[in-house]
């Protein structure tokens, strides 16, 4: 019995010192950190996005690279226990996915990868977005494949040799 009631008592003061600590005071420092992390994501899946136009395999091993370490530290705030698991989850399927594009160095394989990857990405974009960046979701009306980008003009990083301009903005955040 006695144990039970130290269990019990280490267990609701683990509990209570996670509230505490998932209540954190927002100072101007924290929330420049965060955006700060935002726009480096952000930063990585754009420049990943661009190495597929200039058709570099070696730059999308390194841009995967990149997108995995922005998307390690980050923190999902402000959600309810299930968009936390979801957005949880997303994460680290984009994680895998960015994993998957540094296996290969063949640069139709990864473009399929990159695929998924964008669709993935663009369902968490909201929450990776920065404050002041505007994104927009781009398809290619060929295949339906999407990506996301910072400008609305329409650079397709599926075919960029063939039909580079080919798309269209289906949104914007």
């Amino acid at each position: 019995m006695k144990n039970l009631l130290v269990i019990a008592f280490i267990f609701f003061s683990f509990f209570a010192q996670a509230q505490l600590t998932s209540k954190e005071e927002v100072t101007p420092e924290l929330v420049a950190k965060r955006e700060a992390e935002k726009k480096e994501i952000t930063k990585s899946y754009l420049a990943l996005k661009n190495s597929f136009l200039t058709s570099d395999s070696l730059a999308v091993v390194k841009n995967a690279e990149a997108l995995k370490s922005a998307l390690k530290n980050f923190k999902f705030k402000k959600l309810n226990l299930e968009n936390m698991n979801a957005a949880t989850t997303s994460r680290k399927e984009i994680i895998e996915l960015a994993t998957a594009l540094t296996a290969t160095k063949n640069i139709n394989k990864q473009r399929k990868i990159f695929e998924t990857l964008s669709i993935k990405y663009w369902d968490q974009a909201s929450k990776f977005k920065p404050a002041e960046e505007t994104l927009y979701l781009q398809v290619c009306p060929m295949t339906g494949a999407v990506w996301t980008s910072d400008s609305k003009e329409i650079k397709n990083p599926y075919y960029p040799k063939n039909m580079l301009t080919c798309g269209e903005v289906k949104a914007s955040l």
